[in-house]
C-alpha cells in the first residue's frame, strides 16, 4: 500500500494517522525537492524514529515507489500537504492504474497558514510561482497572475522557488511588476509560519530591498483592497 503523508508545517506536526503509517511501513522517503525545510533532516528523523531514505525529483517522478507499494507498504513523507505540489498527482494516478491500493493522509500546509497575516482567505485569487532566474532563464509570467488577481481586488499568494533568498526574490519581483506595468506598495512576507520560526513582515519594496533578515522556506503577498478588519489585524499581527 501507498501512504502519501502529510509533514504538516513543523517538525512534530504530522498527525497520529501520518504516525502510524510510519510504523506500518516497510520503506519510508522524504521528498526533498519542492521546499526548503525550515527543519533539519536530522530533526525529522528524531520524530519519525525509523531509517529515512530522500527522494529527489527524478525518483519520485519515475514512478518507481509506485511500484514498491505492490508488495510492501510504501511511505512517501511530504512536507505540508501531499497533494498541494501538483507533481504528486501522478503518483496517484499511477497507483490507481497499477491497481495499488492508497491513502492520502493531510496536513496543514501554506494555504492554511496565511491566514495568520489577518487577511481572509477566501479573497485570495489564483495563486502563483516566482522561479529562481538564471543567465539565460528570467521568466516575468508569474506576475500576469497577480494583474488577474488585482482586476478582481483578490490577493496574491507567491511561493518562492526552492533556494531562492529573500534579496533576489525582492529583485525579481520589481523588475517583473514594472514589466508588467504593476505599482508595488506595501506587501507581505511570510517567513516559516507553522513553526516557531513563523514571522510575517508587512513592508514597502524599499525597505524591503535593505532586509535581509529573512528565514526560509518563505512566500510573498501581494494584498489587493483589504477590509478594514484585515487591514487592522495585519498591521497588528506584522513584525515592527
Amino acid at each position: 500500500m501507498l501512504y502519501l503523508v502529510g509533514l504538516g508545517l513543523d517538525c512534530k506536526s504530522i498527525s497520529k494517522e501520518g504516525m502510524e503509517a510510519v510504523e506500518r511501513a516497510k520503506k519510508i522517503y522524504l521528498e526533498d525537492y519542492t521546499v526548503d525545510f525550515p527543519y533539519t533532516f536530522g530533526q525529522i528523523q528524531e520524530v519519525i524514529q525509523k531509517k529515512i531514505h530522500l527522494a529527489n525529483r527524478e525518483k519520485v517522478e519515475s514512478l518507481e515507489i509506485v511500484d514498491e507499494a505492490k508488495k510492501n507498504n510504501i511511505v512517501i513523507l511530504i512536507y505540508g500537504s501531499p497533494l498541494s505540489a501538483t507533481t504528486h498527482i501522478s503518483l496517484i494516478q499511477e497507483a490507481k492504474r497499477m491497481k495499488v491500493k492508497y491513502k492520502i493522509i493531510h496536513g496543514a500546509s501554506i494555504f492554511d497558514a496565511i491566514a495568520e497575516t489577518g487577511l481572509q482567505v477566501y479573497k485570495f485569487g489564483k495563486v502563483t510561482s516566482m522561479p529562481a532566474w538564471k543567465k539565460s532563464f528570467t521568466p516575468t509570467s508569474f506576475m500576469k497572475i497577480v494583474q488577474e488577481n488585482m482586476s478582481m481586488n483578490a490577493h496574491s499568494l507567491i511561493l518562492t522557488d526552492i533556494g531562492l533568498d529573500i534579496q533576489d526574490a525582492i529583485k525579481e519581483l520589481k523588475v517583473s511588476a514594472k514589466e508588467h506595468e504593476i505599482t508595488l506598495k506595501k506587501i507581505i512576507v511570510c517567513q516559516s509560519l507553522g513553526t516557531g520560526k513563523g514571522k510575517i513582515f508587512y513592508k514597502t519594496i524599499q525597505e524591503l530591498e535593505e532586509f535581509d533578515n529573512v528565514r526560509k522556506p518563505f512566500c510573498l503577498i501581494i494584498p489587493s483592497k483589504m477590509h478594514f478588519v484585515e487591514k487592522e489585524a495585519l498591521e497588528m499581527l506584522s513584525q515592527k
